[in-house]
């Protein structure tokens, strides 16, 4: 019988895989199957014999423990790859290499074997990171962390994490912060704008380094201090409740045994004490929540109505603030001061979403409904109520309209909070070498610039280092990259 040509191609794997397995099954004949799927038999029996393989494989007997399974070429290169590794990957402590390579290797160490790798390797990390082009860097992050009471200056950039400034110095004034800005700029680091909250040496050094560089204001430090104040508030109102609970059963006791009603003005001040407190706390928990859904979110309004909704809560924060002045005041002076710097970003924003309206030919308002629609979940009917709507109102243009704000938005930083992210995966090595220097910090850096990314919640991050992601040209691995010779082959 002539079979048609090309059916056996046809196939999809899961079809194949169910051929084999009727095949070993002997429910149906070769020939039965064959003619069924219009193949040939030859095709049948190959089919068969790979399910056959694949169960042999399930069912081999488990290897020992003591099998070899390869071997590994320990040169003394190697073992400098494996000693840094350990400091630097596994976050391992000098006394914990040598016992590694003691114990597990048979290979005599010392603490300052180990030490004078890592300060070898500190001096090219040096050099790599100083030679390194910064062109590309468009909006700089900048913060201040802290390792004990020593300032560590720090610099992200917002797009691909690469690190461009980590320095321990003693002080963190406008001068300090001015010479590593002017370092930094000699490697070509010209960024259209930066983030950082309101410290004034670290503003001050960039007016000096860098002139008319705009910086806007941090909104997650902002909004933490704003959060900090409603959890204190309503801490206060707790408290005010608990104590007005206390003296009505005081008063109940003391009626129960026909005394005198001497708590009763107490459980008056009491009351109106709580219910001042209450209120107090839900208002500000309220404009708190303004802030952060509203106002300071990057799907918003245009910058002029964020202006006018900022000094509402500014003004509404000042009407209270008698009630509670030594923690009200700091928060409302803070705002009022840090406006136009908390509220750039969205500046920003509005010029490109009009950019977006311009360039597809559709009116602005559209284009700013396609960005509030990403304030609401995905889950909700109102999301996909107000998708609908959209569509419709854009009709084939809208799929290009909805990609332009989403890669706009997602390229509007509005806080240094990559820094923050920066600090918590150095803590684990500050901890481990409480002598901070320039030269681990430089060490420290490279590694973090140069090692890629194993996941990230952003697809495009994951495989890539920062480096990587900030060049868009690959590089050898962090260890080649020092100078300590290629890694081993990859097993098959």
């Amino acid at each position: 019988m002539n079979r048609s040509a090309g059916a056996a191609a046809k196939l999809s794997e899961s079809d194949r895989k169910h051929l084999g397995v009727r095949a070993l099954a002997g429910s149906d004949t070769i020939s039965a199957l064959a003619d069924q799927l219009d193949v040939s038999r030859k095709f049948v029996y190959g089919q068969a014999h790979k399910a056959d393989l694949a169960l042999d494989n399930v069912f081999l007997p488990a290897a020992p423990d003591d099998e070899v399974l390869f071997h590994l070429p320990v040169t003394r290169t190697w073992l400098r790859q494996a000693t840094l590794a350990l400091t630097l990957t596994c976050r391992s402590s000098y006394r914990g290499v040598v016992e590694f390579m003691r114990d597990l290797l048979g290979v005599s160490s010392s603490v300052g074997t180990v030490h004078n790798l890592q300060h070898w390797a500190a001096a090219q990390a040096g050099l790599i990171n100083r030679k390194q082009d910064l062109s590309g860097i468009r909006v700089g992050l900048h913060d201040e962390l802290f390792q004990g009471s020593r300032p560590v200056l720090a610099g992200v950039d917002a797009h691909s994490t690469y690190c461009y400034l980590l320095a321990a110095e003693k002080q963190r004034d406008a001068d300090t912060w001015g010479v590593h800005l002017l370092d930094a700029s000699r490697q070509g680091l010209a960024p259209d704008y930066t983030i950082a909250d309101a410290g004034q040496g670290l503003r001050a050094g960039q007016k000096a380094a860098w002139g008319d560089t705009l910086c806007h204001g941090d909104v997650f430090h902002i909004l933490h201090q704003c959060e900090k104040l409603a959890n204190t508030l309503g801490n206060l109102a707790r408290g005010a409740r608990t104590r007005r609970e206390k003296l009505e059963a005081k008063v109940g006791k003391a009626y129960s045994r026909k005394r005198d009603g001497s708590f009763a003005a107490g459980l008056k001040r009491a009351r109106q004490a709580e219910v001042q407190a209450r209120q107090l706390a839900r208002d500000i928990r309220t404009l708190t929540q303004w802030l952060s859904h509203d106002i300071l979110a990057l799907a918003g309004p245009v910058l002029a109505t964020r202006q006018m909704l900022f000094d509402f809560v500014v003004d509404e924060l000042q009407r209270r603030e008698f009630l509670d002045p030594h923690r009200i005041r700091p928060v409302r002076v803070a705002l009022q001061n840090q406006r136009d710097d908390l509220l750039a970003f969205a500046g920003v924003l509005d010029v490109k979403l009009a950019g977006i309206a311009q360039a597809v030919g559709v009116p602005d308002d559209l284009v700013r409904a396609a960005c509030l629609l990403h304030r609401k979940p995905t889950t909700s009917p109102a999301y996909w109520r107000g998708w609908g709507r959209l569509r419709s109102q854009l009709g084939g243009q809208f799929q290009a309209v909805f990609a332009a704000v989403a890669q706009v938005m997602k390229h509007t930083p509005r806080s240094s909070s990559l820094v923050e992210n920066l600090n918590s995966r150095l803590r684990n090595y500050f901890t481990l070498r409480r002598h901070l220097g320039t030269p681990y910090l430089d060490l420290l850096r490279f590694f973090l610039n140069h090692r890629r990314f194993v996941r990230s919640r952003r697809a495009e991050r994951q495989g890539k280092s920062p480096r990587e992601l900030m060049t868009g040209q690959d590089h050898p691995h962090w260890l080649t990259l020092l100078d300590l010779g290629p890694l081993q082959p990859q097993r098959s």
